[in-house]
């Protein structure tokens, strides 16, 4: 596995980019000095795990890394600069900066540049991510060094979990019931906090037998955390009074039924 670097500064290298179909030469500077990148490396354009999982999830979490203070996001791979602007088109991803690394400069004095020759792909770079502040690697994180194509670290997720760590806590949904006053300071709860749920009502196509089933009560509000039953609003306030103050604004939840009443 390629070694981080991170506290260094980036390469200044010379990229080939397409603006308005004409290639242009960007020096690194141009692209990290004075900003917050995210940027996320991969070994090639139209690759399954680089189409399918990688490029898709950051365009989907471009949002929320920049309301976290990324000024823009990055997807670098070894390609020439007509293959990353069509790529870009097919993935729908306006959100992001397609970068060519087109003769490897960047991903070789990164230390990246490794042989793909056995999945036909010849030099490429390691899947990785980084973000950097300033010109300087203020954080990397970079794929073990397993067979075939490992991706485990180098997703929008873990980058966004770094930047808000209160994310660990894991997504939140609530069951609940139009006019329960119990409900509502279950929600309150979790606004106060700042955290993102779902909330499922019964009557929206859901049954208290399936609220029932999911929290082992016949009872509402019932909240889920990271997939794990925390129960009613007393259960919810118990279970938010002991997480650490950091766990407050920008924490992520998907909520789910819960036991226990109000």
């Amino acid at each position: 596995m390629p070694a981080t670097r991170e506290g260094t500064a980036v390469p200044n290298v010379t990229f080939k980019v397409l603006r308005n179909g004409q290639l242009t030469n960007v020096r690194s500077d141009e692209i990290f000095k004075g900003r917050r990148v995210s940027l996320f490396a991969l070994p090639g354009a139209y690759t399954p795990t680089c189409s399918t999982g990688h490029v898709p999830r950051f365009v989907e979490l471009a949002p929320e890394l920049r309301r976290h203070g990324v000024d823009s996001i990055i997807c670098l791979a070894v390609n020439d600069p007509f293959v990353m602007d069509a790529w870009q088109r097919e993935q729908n991803a306006d959100e992001l900066t397609f970068l060519p690394d087109a003769d490897g400069a960047f991903t070789a004095a990164m230390g990246m540049l490794v042989d793909k020759s056995d999945a036909g792909l010849g030099k490429r770079s390691w899947r990785y991510s980084m973000l950097v502040n300033d010109g300087r690697i203020e954080k990397m994180f970079i794929e073990p060094d397993k067979p075939g194509d490992p991706f485990e670290v180098s997703d929008a997720d873990t980058t966004l979990t770094y930047l808000d760590p209160s994310r660990r806590m894991g997504s939140v949904t609530m069951f609940a019931r139009h006019g329960c006053p119990f409900c509502a300071r279950a929600q309150k709860l979790l606004e106060e906090r700042g955290i993102p749920h779902e909330r499922i009502y019964i009557g929206d196509g859901v049954t208290m037998n399936s609220v029932r089933a999911a929290s082992g009560a016949a009872k509402v509000p019932q909240v889920f955390i990271g997939g794990k039953l925390i129960g009613g609003a007393d259960a919810l306030q118990e279970f938010l009074g002991k997480l650490p103050a950091e766990n407050g604004a920008g924490t992520r939840a998907v909520a789910q039924p819960a036991a226990a009443p109000g």
